[in-house]
């Protein structure tokens, strides 16, 4: 008596994730879309495991296979830009205090658009340096981000402008 050998549908899927793999790790086109994976990643793939290679991270379980891109992604815009110093008139009472329950410092913006701990950067005005948003502007300015200055005068001379803001998180 001869058997046959009937593959389940557990391995026909995986089959078909290994098979899909390997033909992308050859960087074959398909379509308009090819792929960079390496033998580790195929290897990875195979043996159910996730890997991050470069930044793609690969997760297979099942009969599903996903690809996500890791990379940190930046998004840009264009916004009002203010200036603030620790004066009451400014702020509240607690004028060295910010809104997420920080002490102010060199570094903290105030923006009621972007979550509390969002890295920025002006790169038009003040180049690579990294600014944290920890403090909150009066309702009516959604739109605006407000820039710390340890004095008032310094506050007065940065004015109001207008630059591109690179959001980092």
């Amino acid at each position: 008596m001869i058997k046959l050998l009937k593959p389940n549908i557990l391995w026909l899927n995986k089959a078909t994730i290994v098979v899909i793999t390997l033909v992308l790790s050859l960087n074959a086109p398909i379509g308009k879309a090819s792929a960079f994976w390496g033998y580790n990643d195929v290897i990875a793939l195979i043996n159910n495991r996730p890997e991050i290679r470069g930044n793609l991270f690969l997760v297979t379980g099942g009969d599903s296979l996903i690809g996500v891109d890791a990379s940190p992604r930046q998004k840009t815009i264009k916004t009002v830009l203010t200036a603030y110093s620790s004066t009451p008139d400014q702020t509240d009472d607690t004028p060295f205090i910010t809104a997420s329950n920080t002490t102010v410092r060199d570094g903290v913006v105030a923006a009621n658009f972007l979550a509390f701990g969002t890295k920025v950067q002006i790169p038009e005005i003040f180049g690579d340096k990294v600014f944290t948003v920890e403090d909150r502007m009066a309702k009516k300015h959604n739109d605006k981000i407000d820039i710390w200055f340890p004095e008032r005068h310094l506050a007065k001379k940065f004015g109001v402008q207008e630059a591109e803001v690179i959001i980092l998180d």
